[in-house]
């Protein structure tokens, strides 16, 4: 039996920006992306505007996947929807080169730096208020 841990990361009504931002920052590859127009049993009454907002989305990440959505609508995100999503390299420049990106627009919740246990680690909530630890691998 196989288990992996996917995050899933639930958006109000930007998924697709954050979906091409992802492709540009950390060289995420789409997988699969359906609206909730695409949706077969959508109801008539959505608006054209919901219809383009994305019900689910999979991306590849290295060795990783994602997942994302759209809230219904656009509606707020419940308490305790949000997700941290930790990218390990084995390379303190490419880890530095991906916090880099991501805080482009974000916050910096702690700088990247060299740690006790990683030669390069940083804390980052990027512009969509996803939190990354960038954290490189001690080479042994």
């Amino acid at each position: 039996m196989t288990v992996k841990l996917t995050p899933y990361i639930t958006l109000e009504g930007n998924t697709k920006e954050a979906i091409t931002f992802y492709e540009q920052t950390i060289g995420a590859e789409v997988l699969s992306i359906l609206t909730y127009g695409d949706m077969p049993d959508m109801p008539d009454t959505f608006s054209e505007n919901l219809k383009d907002l994305v019900a689910h989305a999979k991306l590849r990440v290295g060795e990783s996947e994602l997942m994302f959505s759209d809230t219904p609508g656009g509606s707020a995100i419940e308490a305790g929807k949000r997700v941290t999503i930790c990218i390990t390299t084995n390379d303190v420049e490419h880890s530095r080169r991906i916090f880099e990106a991501l805080r482009q627009g974000g916050q910096v919740n702690m700088p990247f730096s060299e740690e006790a246990f990683s030669p390069g680690f940083g804390d980052v909530t990027d512009k969509f208020g996803v939190t990354f630890q960038i954290y490189t691998e001690i080479p042994g």
